[in-house]
């Protein structure tokens, strides 16, 4: 493991070395070329990518850097015109992205960060905010999103997934952390705007075809991937259409251990603690729920105060990601001013998941069969169990049917007058589905008897007995009148008495984005301003979650050997090096049909909507801006505003258990709320020199709650007693911005860049948690006050400084180097359940980038390394601050030129093999260790 000093202290030797690069002449080199336009100057649906980039100032110069360096050269091109902070990644190829997920390349960015929980990166955390709050923009506008079902941290967010966004489809990317107007705001950290190719802007008859093969070591598996694009224009260049698609497939197995939080972590109000191993009496005597039992490390009174792990599950998941794209853009100009674009996009993305989870609850299940327990630094470490006296540990069993799809259509028409007038109209469309549809669940449970032992990167579980055979297991024994959302399930007209053995869960995501708008550039001259934009835009937009369901049954428990489907065992290997030991490694598998068959088989109530679990939010949005562009004496910028109408109606169930009525029928319920935000913002840049510039940027913006925040229903987990809820209620968060640049461009392809960020949050959202409230449980079948419920409100603040250090040089002989190092803090008005202030979600103190390189002749290669500090990820189970520890990712992509149009490029992903690890505020409360394994795709492709 690299430390993290050791870690700042090779990065401060990179960055010094890429400004020794800077500074050191290159051979060859020459002044910096003229750059594309500013993107400040053209619509933000409008804008032309740069042209490739030359290394000389001669615009009639044969000499074309492509690859590499020319997608670098182009990156800084814009950057450097740019009339906000800016940041650009630019492809060097059609099809040739760096990386073959657009996050992964979003992360070589400084002050961009992503979460590699599932392996590859899918949501991006932008100058140390939440991926929650910062948007993406399809050239230029938002497209709708939707989520497979699995990933807890992002229900229903207002970020996309950028794992089903093709980077073969890109040509570009802007991280813009300063805004403009004109900009659609809905961003704190920043906005990133994805650029795609358009065929009057490519040479007639470009064509673009790849095929290749991926390799995950964790899985075992390979699958194929392929893509192609062709693009066509007439010889006067007045119609063009360009076609796309794509097929990538991933196999992915995913192995570790999860702490579901830790049971009695603070003391009650009164100063006693709930201790599930120690009773107190009322004189305050203690004594050992199971007499007998031992106690090392410490004393009775120190077992009463120490935290346990309320839950201790070894999960293996394994996922099939498959993806299908299809794009397409037809453009015509009928006259030299006037650019018609019908742009679309289809995606479909099969995320089908199976996650088979062993786990025991030591205290709540276990706690009165005690046999030995050991202390240390206030947590139970180790503790040795007998025989349970219902059940000692379960498996869940969840296979998940998730289908992802994403619909755009998009019309753009472009106007420019021969004195530099321009007016666009844009309009749009888009829709994407996702979500569980369904999710089959089924659990059997064993009372063998069991040890834990942990450390901080270490679990070992230990049953006695063999957790491999299926008689060792047996379904539900509690037979309880059956209901289903509160009313009875008939059986012959008679109200079935059973024990619930799983059921069948859909739970479908439907976003759906519609706007229309323009925007119109008027050339003035008083003073410095040299164009006044205008712009204005409505969207409607709407959010919903359809819950249905189906509850299984059986009037007797039977064993899994009973259950008349084959059985298996967890294959040799599958926690290996996850930090995951012990005997638990290997339990009872169920395949996934052999669920759906044992659900089939037994007794199931109807299929009905879930009122309860369903909801719907409509937001409307009017908005407009003025903008004024500015240039003289060396200054260019822009100052403006955006005035923003919001207007969001939530429609929701509520279930509000009572001694009369436990388990209540839910109440549809509607709130509508409304809000109008002024959002001024200044941009201003100086070139000092011909190759030195500084800015300065300060904003307003805001950034609005999760769809799912917006919806007041409860939806709770009757294992862990936990559940949450959300709040249409809730206002926008709010933030002043600032940023400060300093930008020197020695020569072409070189760059070092010093940036200072400040974001003043005020009316953040937080969560506030209440213990002790009494809900309805279905698995036991009554009524209990030991559920804890989370749920967000406005009114915290928030600070979050940083400084970032990046720099890139085309060294010598080929070789060339990126790197970059940020720091970022931030303070906040919330704290956890102990009371300790928490950081934002998904900030690191440090992150350092490096990306060497080599390009020569045929053949070029790049190595990626990344590495951040530990961060808080959110609050988890039983008010459990999440934190995930210091991570390194390595990666390395090549690519040798066959010809001159075709390709053979190898990729390798998580060369590290790196353990994803979390752990609750301090490293002796582990929480989580997963391992995704490495990845390895080799391609072929042929360019035209």
């Amino acid at each position: 493991m690299v430390f993290p000093k050791q870690m700042l202290l090779a990065s401060t030797a990179v960055v010094a070395s890429a400004i020794a690069g800077l500074i050191a002449p290159a051979g060859a080199q020459t002044a910096p070329s003229s750059a594309p336009p500013a993107a400040a100057e053209q619509p933000v649906s409008a804008q032309t990518p740069p042209t490739q980039a030359t290394p000389s100032g001669d615009a009639d110069s044969d000499i074309v850097v492509t690859g590499i360096r020319g997608s670098l050269r182009n990156a800084i091109a814009v950057k450097r015109e740019a009339n906000a902070v800016v940041d650009v990644i630019s492809a060097e190829a059609i099809g040739k992205f760096p990386d073959r997920n657009v996050a992964e390349s979003l992360s070589h960015i400084p002050g961009v960060s992503i979460d590699r929980r599932f392996g590859e990166g899918e949501k991006v955390a932008i100058l140390g905010t939440d991926p929650a709050l910062n948007r993406m923009l399809l050239d230029g506008h938002a497209l709708a999103s939707a989520d497979w079902g699995g990933n807890d941290n992002d229900p229903s967010s207002r970020t996309f997934n950028y794992s089903l966004l093709a980077p073969e489809l890109v040509d570009r990317l802007e991280v813009y952390k300063s805004p403009e107007p004109r900009i659609e705001e809905g961003s704190l950290g920043g906005t990133v705007i994805v650029r795609t190719r358009r065929p009057l802007e490519l040479k007639a008859n470009s064509i673009f075809a790849s095929g290749g093969y991926s390799y995950n070591d964790r899985s075992d598996k390979g699958n194929v991937r392929g893509s192609g694009l062709y693009s066509w224009k007439n010889d006067v260049e007045t119609f063009g259409v360009l076609v796309a698609a794509t097929y990538d497939k991933q196999s992915l197995t995913r192995a570790g251990v999860e702490f579901f939080g830790y049971d009695n972590a603070a003391a009650n109000a009164d100063g006693t603690y709930n201790s599930p191993f120690v009773n107190r009496a009322q004189d305050g005597t203690l004594s050992l729920k199971s007499p007998g039992a031992t106690i090392t490390g410490g004393t009775i009174a120190d077992l009463y105060k120490a935290a346990s792990p309320f839950g201790i599950n070894y999960a293996y998941f394994q996922q099939t990601r498959e993806r299908q794209s299809v794009s397409g853009t037809v453009q015509y100009r009928p006259s030299s001013e006037l650019t018609l674009t019908l742009n679309g996009l289809h995606i479909n993305g099969n995320y089908d998941n199976y996650s088979q989870s062993m786990y025991t609850i030591p205290g709540a299940w276990t706690g009165n069969v005690l046999q030995s327990a050991n202390i240390s630094n206030g947590v139970v470490n180790a503790a040795t169990f007998g025989a349970a006296t219902s059940q000692s540990a379960q498996l869940d069993t969840l296979v998940r049917k998730t289908k992802l799809t994403t619909d755009n259509l998009n019309l753009f028409a472009d106007w420019e007058g021969d004195d530099g007038a321009k007016v666009s109209f844009a309009g749009g469309w888009s829709r994407a589905r996702g979500g569980r549809n369904p999710e089959y669940l089924f659990n059997v449970q064993t009372k063998l008897p069991f040890s834990y032992a942990f450390t901080n990167d270490t679990a070992t579980v230990n049953f006695t007995g063999d957790p491999t055979n299926p008689a060792n297991y047996f379904t539900n024994p509690n037979n309880n009148p059956a209901q289903i959302e509160g009313s009875p399930v008939l059986i012959g007209g008679t109200q079935l008495n059973a024990a619930q053995i799983g059921g069948l869960d859909y739970s479908v995501t439907t976003d759906r984005d519609i706007f229309g708008g323009y925007d119109a550039t008027i050339p003035v001259s008083f003073g410095p301003f040299t164009q006044l934009m205008l712009g204005a835009r409505v969207t409607d937009h709407v959010n919903r979650i359809d819950g249905r369901g189906i509850n299984t049954y059986l009037t007797t428990s039977q064993l899994a050997s009973q259950l008349n489907v084959p059985t298996a065992s967890t294959p040799d290997g599958t926690f290996s090096g996850s930090g995951g030991l012990g005997n638990a490694t290997q339990y009872l598998n169920l395949s996934e049909q052999s669920v759906i068959d044992i659900l089939a088989n037994a007794i199931n109530s109807p299929l009905i909507r879930k009122i309860g679990a369903s909801t719907r939010v409509k937001e409307t949005v009017a908005a407009s801006y003025a903008q004024l562009n500015f240039e003289q004496s060396g200054f260019r910028g822009n100052i403006g505003g955006r005035l923003v109408y919001t207007k969001d109606v939530s429609d929701y169930a509520l279930t509000l258990s009572t001694a009369a009525n436990p388990n209540p029928v839910p109440t549809p319920t509607t709130t509508s709320t409304d809000y109008l935000k002024f959002l001024p913002s200044f941009n201003i840049a100086y070139e000092a020199s011909s190759s030195l510039i500084f800015r300065g940027a300060v904003a307003k913006v805001i950034s609005r709650p999760r769809y799912q925040d917006l919806a007041a229903s409860i939806s709770q987990n009757d294992t862990t007693r936990d559940a949450g809820g959300g709040n249409p209620n809730l206002k926008p968060y709010e933030s002043t911005n600032y940023e400060l640049t300093a930008e020197f461009y020695p020569r072409p392809g070189s760059l070092l860049a010093v940036e200072a960020f400040r974001r003043d949050i005020s009316n953040y959202i937080i969560t506030t948690r209440t213990e002790g409230v009494t809900l309805f449980n279905s698995l036991t079948g009554r009524l209990e006050n030991n559920y804890s419920v989370s749920q967000p409100i406005n009114g915290g603040k928030a600070k979050v400084n940083g400084i970032l250090v990046s720099g890139q040089s085309e060294i010598w002989g080929g070789f060339g180097l990126q790197a970059n190092y940020t720091y970022q803090d931030s303070t906040t008005s919330s704290t956890d359940a102990s009371g300790a202030d928490l950081n934002l979600p998904y900030l690191s103190k440090h992150t350092v980038n490096v990306i060497p390189y080599f390009e020569s002749g045929p053949f070029q290669a790049r190595l990626s390394y990344n590495y951040r500090t530990k961060y808080f990820r959110t609050i988890g189970r039983l008010g459990a601050r999440e934190m995930v520890a210091a991570y390194n990712q390595l990666d390395l992509s090549a690519g040798f030129n066959l010809t001159k149009q075709v390709t053979l490029s190898l990729n390798a992903q998580n060369l590290l093999d790196e353990t994803y690890r979390q752990y609750n505020a301090t490293p002796d409360r582990p929480t989580a260790f997963y391992k995704n394994g490495r990845t390895y795709v080799a391609s072929l492709s042929f360019r035209l």
